[in-house]
């Protein structure tokens, strides 16, 4: 429970389902219902092909790179650090979000499902770097890392299910009770990240 809690709190802080359901819903105002239904499918379905791969491999490529998993639980903590401490300030700077740029090219374009929903809305770099560092610090215990993944894939799923009701979610909750929940989660994200920080020095063998 400890474990699925974890993977939880952290997907859900670095996919945002809430912010990629109002991103979507302020991009897709003039596509069709089916179209957007294709959209926000599509664009799950790669970003949950990417975010399993790094999952899956992406402590096999750091290792071919020459990295430490005490390396990758110091950076990582230190990215989901700056990751929570924009949501707390609701401020964007491309850890979670598009950038102003971004958003301006996703507007010119009919199908964004690639670009910016698959990445960097869903699969940005946060999300990325959660899901090797969770795989990681399950390795060796099989069952630990089938939560992991089955905490990503219930994440996305729900992200899925939010934008395909954005509008119904933005009527519900209101821009105030987006942010209240947004951060709340930053929150304890910046704790989980801190305790990331402190595993990796504890484990460099530096101290």
């Amino acid at each position: 429970m400890e474990t699925a809690a974890l993977s939880l709190a952290t997907f859900f802080a670095t996919i945002g389902p809430l912010d990629v359901a109002a991103i979507f819903a302020a991009l897709t105002g003039n596509a069709t219902l089916q179209h957007r239904r294709s959209m926000a499918i599509r664009g799950t379905l790669i970003a949950t092909a990417i975010l399993v791969s790094f999952a899956l491999a992406g402590e096999v490529l750091l290792a071919s790179l020459g990295i430490s998993l005490a390396a990758l639980r110091t950076a990582g903590g230190i990215l989901l650090l700056l990751i929570g401490i924009e949501m707390v300030f609701a401020r964007t700077t491309g850890g979670t979000s598009t950038t102003d740029e971004e958003e301006q090219e996703a507007l010119l374009k009919q199908d964004i499902s690639v670009f910016p929903i698959a990445t960097p809305l869903i699969a940005g770099p946060g999300a990325m770097g959660a899901a090797i560092l969770l795989m990681a610090d399950a390795e060796g215990d099989l069952t630990h890392q089938v939560i992991v993944l089955s905490c990503l894939l219930a994440m996305l799923l729900a992200t899925c299910i939010g934008m395909l009701l954005a509008s119904r979610i933005q009527q519900l909750l209101g821009i105030i009770g987006m942010h209240v929940i947004t951060r709340v989660m930053g929150v304890l994200l910046c704790a989980l990240a801190v305790q990331f920080i402190f595993d990796g020095i504890a484990n460099s063998g530096l101290l």
